[in-house]
């Protein structure tokens, strides 16, 4: 039916050597009612929190190589693909190159377009990643 959107379906995995540096952070999202005596009144909007993940450093050619033909094969922010967090595979810092085990995986997908600035030797990138609930 015209209109409707399919839910996520990733087929490719974030590789290992791209998914080691990120910072992660996490949004709730709730419902904030200020009122003129000072008095605000607050409620939640969702029962768990969204992640995201996020990383801006000076990197190799070949490692900003791979984010940027990775990035492409996902269309930017326009598909979405797994990410292991390092922190919450079991395992610590598991990784599974297939996508089969759900512990530590996030569907995701790139928050923002591409950003680079290119040094001598080295590039610096800024890259954000932010689960698809």
């Amino acid at each position: 039916m015209p209109g409707n959107v399919s839910y996520a379906n990733p087929t490719t995995v974030l590789p290992w050597s791209l998914c080691r540096a990120f910072s992660h952070s996490r949004q709730y999202i709730a419902l904030d009612n200020e009122y003129r005596n000072g008095e605000s009144q607050r409620g939640r909007l969702v029962d768990d929190s969204r992640r995201s993940w996020q990383i801006s450093r000076r990197i190799t050619p070949t490692i900003l190589a791979d984010f940027r033909d990775f990035y492409d094969a996902c269309n930017g922010p326009h598909e979405a693909f797994y990410f292991y967090d390092p922190w919450d595979a079991s395992p610590k810092f598991g990784y599974d190159p297939t996508g089969v085990s759900p512990v530590g995986r996030y569907t995701v997908r790139f928050a923002a377009p591409w950003s680079q600035t290119i040094f001598p030797g080295r590039a610096e990138i800024e890259i954000a990643l932010i689960e698809i609930i």
